[in-house]
């Protein structure tokens, strides 16, 4: 291990076991350095800048705020990739993607030269259609998943046939290319799917709803579906 992989090791450490201090000698022994060598890191991060500091007294040592020290963004270039084409693909059509040109700056601005000029040339050849989800529907939609909100619903089927319904929201679904208000529809009395891109209107309602499961909506439906990758080191599952 070099000094800047051992650099970004001690901020790692310090952050995964924050706000309990680690003392000198337990770093040294973990990254089979001195003393000598550990103090000279930690004096180097705090002149960079992050947030590390001494505790003293007995039990003290050294210690990092969470809250002020992120890890450090070491992607591939096709890790890269993969997240800007999945920013790119989810852009205004796909739920809670309003963040994502955000978040794709701050990726951008942490990756290394070589690796973001890498990820600039192709993005000059992905173009994405304009959504069919009106931004507004998509908002609302939002709000009644995270609130766990009645929302009112105008909702045209396959044939373009409308009705108004009142959905009591499970969740989100994901299928096809297409994404899914899943919930219990108070008009039919049984879960129901509703495509975003059909729902024509949308009106949160003040009053809270129950918590709704897949598998109380639809058992055959959670039989089928699965936790996206992607999702489960930000579940903990």
């Amino acid at each position: 291990m070099n000094r800047t992989e051992r650099l970004y090791a001690l901020v790692d450490e310090l952050r995964a076991v924050a706000p309990r201090p680690r003392t000198v000698g337990w770093l040294a022994a973990r990254f089979a350095v001195s003393r000598r060598t550990v103090q000279r890191d930690l004096q180097a991060l705090m002149e960079a800048g992050v947030p590390v500091r001494a505790q003293p007294g007995q039990g003290g040592g050294w210690f990092v705020d969470r809250d002020h020290a992120l890890p450090p963004i070491n992607l591939t270039a096709a890790e890269a990739l993969a997240v800007a084409a999945a920013l790119a693909g989810a852009e205004d059509g796909t739920p809670f993607s309003a963040a994502g040109p955000a978040a794709m700056r701050k990726l951008a601005a942490a990756l290394g030269s070589s690796t973001a000029e890498e990820v600039r040339a192709l993005t000059e050849r992905i173009h994405v259609l304009p959504a069919r989800t009106a931004p507004d529907v998509l908002a609302t939609v939002e709000q009644a998943v995270a609130r766990q909100r009645v929302v009112w619903i105008r909702y045209a089927d396959s044939s373009g046939r409308e009705s108004e319904r009142e959905v009591e929201p499970g969740g989100l679904l994901a299928a096809s290319g297409s994404w899914y208000l899943l919930g219990w529809c108070r008009s039919r009395r049984a879960g129901r799917g509703f495509r975003l891109d059909r729902i024509r209107a949308a009106e949160l309602r003040d009053e809270p709803s129950p918590a709704r499961t897949v598998p109380a909506l639809d058992r055959d439906l959670a039989e089928r579906v699965r936790r996206a990758e992607t999702l489960r080191s930000l579940s903990g599952a």
